[in-house]
């Protein structure tokens, strides 16, 4: 999955993207683990799209808790 694509998700269907893959990837590694994955290159995409869903995420809490920050330091100003 894209970055593009990923930011156009809202936050609840990214954290059940995040879920989903990171099931995902639980059941490739489990795979793996019996020889029974031949295509061991999907480990490698799969940990990387859950660390760019994760990163988009955590900037859109780090976004929001600084909105937050700034409302509420007006709020004390005015």
């Amino acid at each position: 999955m894209k970055v593009h694509e990923i930011r156009e998700l809202n936050t609840e269907d990214l954290r059940k993207q995040i879920a989903e893959e990171e099931k995902n990837l639980v059941d490739l590694r489990f795979a793996h683990q019996l020889k029974q994955l031949t295509n061991t290159a999907k480990l490698k995409t799969a940990k990387k799209s859950v660390a760019k869903m994760k990163t988009v995420l955590q900037q859109r809490e780090a976004a929001e808790l600084k909105q937050t920050n700034a409302t509420k330091a007006e709020g004390e100003n005015a």
